[in-house]
């Protein structure tokens, strides 16, 4: 399609767009003047959708008038509430029910997912990871290899993109794997790079980590919710994910995990255990020796905490109503549309000097680009927030733009691009 810079075209692609309506199912930040903010942040923080509240309140209801016997006798029973959003969560990233279940944070499980899937020996090892990585992925990592005696530059392997490149190439990486096969335990990498907005192929890369012995384990927080996936099929062995990023869950809330059914399903998969699960028809006996439940589930440790869990399946619902497939397709349409809008402004300000590190290939990227500012950075990051925009700013000299089809417009795009134009030094 041929992009055209102006409001009549950016409304008439809204009025064609079959998700349009999902927009209002959200809350957005108002400005002072009472007006809308821009948002463009849903790779860091969702927004908030407005059934939220309501599936929080229910919960706080059952709480309220029913007390302890809400475990078993609430509008949905505390005992499993997991359960409920178990459907969904497989649906959103290609498992089958019994190799995802919904627990803890997103590091938290890393870790307890590493305790599982990292078990290096004298000769095995070595973990293989993207340079940069989020931060949380690189303490977890480096914290795991000193937990079993190595030093982090002995152990870890991060491979950076080529000289004046910003972004992974797949034959670098499938070419690292096969060069350090024998010594390597673990292939971990973020789905999508934090940074560059680089979605990994995730198939070829595990398959790689399958051919020379190691396990392939994966950060899905910004994949999860903005990226079709199929980690069953592509035969991931591990992978967690956050819900407040483009899950649209709240601030902190709950994690995703898979565990493909051949560990899940293994009783001698080595975990750490806690009594959320244990084998749940023998949970309430109190006996010494821990059973799993089978599937993911047996890597949970405690409770629920349900008014997370609330917030989180009101998103997921919508994510089911809309259809990921759906979702994707407005997702490449949306990031097209601001790609060509960043080339217009540029085009028409010669006060804007970036490059979008993002890469251009549809395929290799979701709803984020990335634009790498070569001067005035911060001043034009804090020009477009006083003007209406909430974006992100990446140090040392990046602004990430994340346009959500959930709730993002073409016509806010055209905003944004309006708003740039007027930036000067």
């Amino acid at each position: 399609m041929i992009f055209e810079h102006n409001r009549g075209f950016a409304q008439r692609l809204d009025e064609d767009d079959s998700l349009k309506d999902f927009r209002q199912l959200f809350h957005f930040p108002t400005q002072k003047n009472g007006s809308d903010f821009l948002y463009f942040c849903g790779n860091s923080l969702g927004l908030q959708p407005r059934t939220a509240k309501q599936a929080l309140d229910s919960e706080l209801e059952d709480w309220a008038n029913l007390g302890v016997e809400g475990h078993f006798h609430g509008k949905k029973p505390w005992f499993h509430y997991h359960k409920f959003l178990t459907e969904h969560s497989a649906e959103l990233v290609g498992g089958r029910h019994h190799e995802v279940v919904i627990m803890n944070q997103l590091t938290v499980n890393l870790h307890l997912l590493m305790v599982s899937f990292y078990k290096p020996t004298k000769t095995r090892f070595k973990i293989i990871m993207e340079a940069g990585a989020f931060p949380s992925d690189m303490y977890a990592i480096e914290s795991q290899v000193k937990f079993h005696g190595y030093d982090y530059d002995e152990a870890v392997i991060e491979i950076e993109p080529r000289e004046g490149e910003h972004t992974l190439r797949t034959e670098d990486i499938l070419r690292t794997i096969e060069e350090n096969g024998e010594q390597t335990a673990l292939v971990f990498f973020a789905g999508v790079q934090y940074y560059t907005g680089q979605f990994f192929e995730i198939e070829k890369i595990t398959a790689a980590a399958h051919s020379v012995g190691a396990i392939a384990g994966w950060d899905l927080a910004h994949t999860a919710g903005n990226l079709p996936l199929k980690l069953h099929d592509w035969k991931v062995d591990f992978a967690a994910w956050c819900s407040y990023k483009y899950l649209n869950s709240g601030p902190g809330n709950v994690s995703g995990v898979f565990v493909h059914e051949k560990h899940g399903l293994d009783e001698n998969t080595h975990r750490f255990a806690g009594w959320w699960g244990h084998k749940e028809s023998e949970r309430f006996q109190m006996k010494r020796g821990y059973i799993p439940e089978p599937g993911a589930a047996g890597w949970q440790m405690s409770n629920a905490p349900v008014f997370g869990m609330a917030v989180h399946l009101s998103s997921l619902e919508i994510f089911h109503k809309a259809g990921m497939e759906n979702i994707r397709a407005k997702s490449k349409m949306l990031t097209a549309y601001l790609q060509e809008t960043l080339k217009y402004v540029q085009n028409n300000n010669p006060a804007l000097d970036f490059n979008v590190i993002t890469p251009e290939n549809p395929e290799h990227r979701g709803a984020q680009l990335s634009i790498l500012v070569k001067e005035n950075g911060k001043a034009l990051f804090d020009y477009i927030t006083e003007n209406g925009v909430i974006a992100d700013w990446r140090e040392p000299n990046v602004i990430r733009l994340a346009p959500a089809p959930l709730y993002n417009s073409f016509t806010d795009i055209y905003e944004l691009g309006e708003t740039m134009k007027g930036f000067t030094i």
